[in-house]
Formats: structure tokens, C-alpha cells, sequence
């Protein structure tokens, strides 16, 4: 049980190491922390619903994982192609493509939490 527990912690810190590395190194990453500490405030400000914090919190999240691992994807093929190559060209544009789905599904979360606020202040 106590391996089990220290195996876990272990797999915390390694989480959180990367955690950081993607906050310190991918312009993407500081980017999207920065609009979404933005979009927490405006939540604040704007006074939405529990149901609205959560799904908030799931669209940030699911940008926030899903912009980890193109960055992990793109490293990685990188690391084994660093030539230009149309096959890695191509893996990459599909790992950005995950990208666009997760933003199109934060926008149109935002847009429904937040335009009626946003047409009141009109």
C-alpha cells in the first residue's frame, strides 16, 4: 500500500513538472492562462450559475489538456524527424486540428454563458 502511495505522489510531481514546463515554455499555454484568467474574472464579475462555472472549468481544462499534448506530439516529431517531412507536417496539422475543436467548444461554451450578459451591458 505505502509503494502504491509513494508511486502516486511520484506520478504528481512528474505531472506537475510538466504542468510547469508547458506554463514556462509554450507561448500558447502563457496565452490561453492568460484569457482564461480573464474569463474567470468576467465570471466573477458577471455573477454565473454553478452549472456555468463547471462547464467553464471543462472548456478550459479540455483546451489547456488537449494544447499539452499537440505541444507533447509536436516535440516528439520533432525530435524524430527534424527535417521538414510531409508525413510530419501532416501529423502535426492533425494534433493542432484536436486543438480547434477543443477552442470551437470553449468559444461556443462562452458565447452562451456570456453573450445574454454581454447584450444587457449593450
Amino acid at each position: 500500500m505505502i509503494l502504491f502511495i509513494k508511486g502516486r505522489l511520484k506520478s504528481f510531481k512528474y505531472a506537475f513538472r510538466g504542468m510547469f514546463f508547458l506554463l514556462k515554455t509554450e507561448h500558447s499555454i502563457m496565452a490561453q492562462t492568460f484569457i482564461f484568467l480573464l474569463v474567470i474574472l468576467l465570471g466573477f464579475y458577471a455573477g454565473i450559475s454553478k452549472q456555468d462555472w463547471i462547464n467553464q472549468s471543462l472548456a478550459m481544462g479540455l483546451v489547456m489538456g488537449v494544447e499539452g499534448m499537440n505541444t507533447a506530439v509536436e516535440k516528439l516529431a520533432d525530435f524524430i524527424h527534424k527535417e521538414q517531412h510531409p508525413k510530419i507536417g501532416f501529423i502535426k496539422d492533425i494534433s493542432a486540428g484536436a486543438v480547434s475543436f477543443a477552442a470551437i467548444t470553449f468559444v461556443i461554451i462562452f458565447l452562451i454563458t456570456y453573450l445574454p450578459f454581454i447584450l444587457k451591458l449593450i
